[in-house]
């Protein structure tokens, strides 16, 4: 039997970020929330590395031991904190509008600036502030229920896990030199219109990984599996199959 492929989700959602996948991906696509978000319960300690904590014991009741591991910007990084917690593991990798370099100083600035902020206010000014970011522009100018979508998966999030996740990715450590070590199987994606990855970012990942396959997307921005679906999950099921790491049922 093939490993089941493990999806982690984006900031600021949860897992429903894949649930446009899963006519293609079908049962194998296994996509826990991180502490906090969605049905998770929250850890206390601000630290990417308790996410992957959270994420293998979810695994461990699931009966999930080996799997490919992926995940979309914060889901990314947490994909790494798995690698380096367990890569006994991980079979594959999905990167997907991420990197693998640390913060840099005016970043976690930011970042611990808005978890103050979510503390203090709630997340009621959440989905305005990052709107732009997450979303491609052509995502925004021709698929308004896309933005409709987003903005409701924003509002369903507690400002604890916000706060939480914030920290915890300020802190993360560089991964470049995981990643090379590692010697995976890799697919890095980047939608072309994303503003918050730079294309220098993917390469750099995929530089890390030989034989690693890079494809962007045209007319995707950060939160390319809500912005187009079918897209993602084809990329993602072709790389499954040549790699003979999935079996479409």
């Amino acid at each position: 039997m093939s490993d089941p492929i493990v999806l982690l989700h984006a900031f600021p959602l949860d897992s429903r970020l894949w649930d446009g996948l899963r006519p293609v991906l079908g049962s194998r696509l296994v996509t826990p929330d991180l502490p906090g978000f969605g049905s998770a319960a929250p850890v206390s300690e601000p630290s990417l590395d308790a996410a992957a904590s959270a994420v293998l014991a979810t695994l461990d009741e699931q009966g999930v031991s080996r799997a490919v591991f992926g995940g979309c910007s914060m889901g990314g990084y947490v994909t790494l904190a798995v690698l380096r917690a367990a890569p006994e593991r991980v079979s594959g990798l999905v990167l997907i509008n991420t990197k693998a370099s640390a913060d840099t100083g005016p970043a976690r600035d930011h970042r611990h600036a808005m978890a103050a902020r979510a503390e203090s206010e709630g997340i009621g000014w959440l989905a305005d502030t990052m709107l732009a970011g997450l979303l491609g522009a052509t995502t925004l100018a021709r698929r308004p229920h896309v933005e409709q979508e987003l903005r409701a998966l924003i509002a369903g999030q507690s400002p604890a896990a916000v706060a939480w996740a914030q920290r915890a990715m300020a802190a993360r450590p560089d991964s470049v030199g995981l990643l090379a070590a590692s010697g995976l199987p890799a697919l890095v994606v980047r939608g072309e219109e994303d503003t918050m990855i730079p294309a220098e970012e993917a390469d750099a990942m995929a530089g890390a990984l030989p034989g690693a396959e890079r494809v962007d997307l045209p007319g995707l921005g950060h939160l390319a599996p809500l912005e187009d679906p079918a897209a993602v999950a084809a990329t993602v099921s072709r790389w499954l199959d040549k790699h003979g790491r999935f079996t479409r049922e």
